[in-house]
């Protein structure tokens, strides 16, 4: 007769499919994120729409190489210690921007990491800002080819800003002072001064322009696209979501915020004045083979401005790397609206972030993220020990009435409901909780997660060192057992990639088991057994820096279980289970005495 699972051999069951759905809810928690509905329904600004210009001067299929498209254009340069590049005067565009700071590889003398494109490269990237009319009153205004003068500064640099000027056929004078910081922040003050005889209503607009959709690895727990905040909620847009329609639009009206696109590591955004109704809007349109995507802001209230009269207004467009301080800097001061957010934290943020500053402390004290891993697992480890402790002490007691519930099982075997009676009044008896034991997995999932994602979004573990091979925490180990960790020449196939790291977790994995006797029922000593050996290849391509938590973790937890063990005086079975177990028994010709 088939019995339920009673007592441990349920509580085994629970812990099983417990370990399995770290890896599977993974799944389930972060899939692609439903992108919420946009608060408007998609419209056109009321006052007026940014302009959707295409590519100057350049042929569809004609692409050119990013020093020949720079060389074309005479250009203002822009040197901090953050970022170098330079503004084009042509169209007064930013187009040229390189993160000082980070290369495209580990190695020191790789490329700096290029952010913003000329027009004339495969993929232009690109920020402007300019005025529209209302149409009311004709009026010539700057575009993309009109040549500005460089009117005050030579390069753009931190407290050494640049003022452009031109000046139109009917009066109007357009002068613009961009300043930067030693961070990522540019602020553009335009001034329009009307010498002309009429009055005319402006409206001015913001926009960032992309050329086709960027090449990136897609991971789905880091938004990568269209980016925005308006009225304090954040807008995530994928590339292809924005093209899967026939509206090709997203708007939304909003007072203050900000928008542009995000990469993994990387942004470009806009924010016009926070106290300024907006209309922001992320558009596709067809350039023939292939797309181009704009994310723009147009002022809903023009400025009116009569003959004689200047007005001016001041934006601000972010281009650099997201490090969470200097973002979290921004929403500060200037004071843009949950600017915090441009970092992808998730929906386990109350996690997420306390974790990541905690961890980023602990390395402002050793110099070491791996350190600080090791750091932070020992603080977790710490807060949640009274929990452990009690857990492994149910643990412990099971183990020592395991012997009672095998009797139990033989004398009741034909009596499945008295058996259950049996074994409640035993747990009852000898003070044990069978799912106490599985509390310590259900904590530790959402821990995992959220250090998996602080290891995956944050910039500040891009490229972060460990010891000897590990020189990025926030990649996979580098190295395969299947050619003896690089010993043998050859490149082992991706499918087949298993680093020193996870085969170690799995080593750890494989004695934590071995610390305890082994399981009454075969079938769940073929289950421990396989476990070790399964976790080991699905953490091979997990972040270096999550499996040398998860490999701490565990000696960690080895230490603890044995302390109370002998604490307990409960017999430990950890050598004899070696003995016994492959490729032990190989030297040990008495592995079955």
């Amino acid at each position: 007769m088939n019995q339920q699972p009673q007592g441990d051999t349920r509580n085994l069951l629970i812990a099983v499919i417990l370990s399995m759905a770290v890896f599977v809810v993974w799944f389930i928690v972060f899939p692609p994120l439903d992108k919420p509905k946009q608060e408007a329904k998609q419209q056109e600004a009321a006052t007026a729409t940014a302009p959707v210009t295409t590519p100057a001067g350049t042929a569809e299929f004609t692409h050119t190489t990013r020093e020949a498209a720079l060389a074309a254009d005479a250009r203002i340069p822009i040197a901090t210690s953050s970022l170098d590049g330079s503004i084009r005067l042509k169209g007064a565009r930013f187009d040229d921007l390189r993160l000082h700071n980070y290369r495209t590889e580990v190695r020191g003398d790789a490329p700096e990491v290029d952010l913003l494109e000329p027009v004339g490269v495969m993929n232009p990237y690109y920020g402007e800002f300019g005025w529209v009319a209302d149409g009311s009153t004709p009026v010539e205004l700057p575009g993309a080819d009109t040549t500005w003068t460089l009117a005050a500064g030579d390069t753009l640099a931190p407290n050494k800003p640049v003022t452009l000027t031109w000046t139109n056929n009917q009066g109007f004078r357009f002068d613009r002072v961009i300043s930067i910081d030693d961070g990522f922040m540019l602020t553009v003050e335009d001034r329009v001064t009307n010498n002309s005889g009429a009055p005319v209503k402006l409206s001015p607009y913001g926009a960032i322009v992309r050329g086709g959709v960027p090449y990136f690895h897609p991971i789905w727990v880091v938004h990568q696209g269209m980016i925005g905040v308006m009225n304090g909620t954040l807008h995530e847009v994928d590339y292809d979501e924005i093209v899967k329609d026939g509206e090709r639009t997203q708007t939304n009206e909003t007072t203050g915020g900000w928008l542009g696109f995000t990469d993994h590591y990387w942004m470009a955004a806009l924010a016009p004045d926070q106290g300024e109704p907006v209309a922001a809007t992320f558009r596709a349109t067809n350039q023939g083979t292939w797309e181009r995507y704009q994310s723009d802001f147009v002022y809903k209230n023009p400025r009116e401005i009569a003959p004689g009269a200047t007005t001016t207004v001041t934006h601000r467009m972010f281009a650099g790397a997201k490090i969470v301080s200097v973002v979290d800097k921004y929403a500060e001061n200037p004071g843009i609206q949950r600017f915090d957010m441009a970092v992808d934290w998730g929906w386990f943020f109350f996690l997420t972030k306390p974790i990541f500053l905690l961890l980023d402390w602990l390395y402002g004290l050793v110099g070491n993220f791996g350190v600080a891993i090791l750091l932070l697992t020992v603080i977790l480890k710490a807060l949640f020990f009274p929990i452990a402790n009690k857990s492994m002490e149910s643990m412990t007691k099971m183990k020592k009435i395991q012997p009672e519930m095998t009797a139990m099982r033989e004398r009741f075997k034909e009596d499945p409901q008295r058996l259950q009676q049996e074994m409640l009044a035993l747990y009852k008896r000898e003070k044990v909780n069978p799912i106490t034991g599985c509390l310590p997995m259900l904590l530790q999932i959402p821990v995992f997660f959220s250090l998996y994602k602080v290891l995956y979004v944050t910039i500040e573990m891009r490229h972060a060192p460990f010891f000897g091979w590990i020189q990025d925490l926030s990649a996979p180990d580098p190295t395969s057992l299947f050619n003896l960790f690089g010993l043998l020449p050859f490149v082992v196939p991706a499918f087949l990639h298993l680093g020193l790291l996870p085969f170690l977790n799995g080593i750890v994995m494989w004695v934590q088991m071995k610390l305890n006797p082994p399981a009454p029922d075969p079938a769940q000593q073929q289950i421990f057994a396989i476990m070790p050996w399964m976790f080991m290849f699905m953490l091979a391509s997990f972040p270096a820096g999550l499996v040398v938590y998860w490999i701490w973790n565990g000696l960690l937890s080895i230490t603890q279980q044995y302390v109370i063990m002998k604490r307990m005086k409960v017999e430990i079975h950890l050598f004899s289970n070696l003995r016994k177990s492959w490729p032990f028994k190989l030297f040990f010709r008495d592995a079955k005495a």
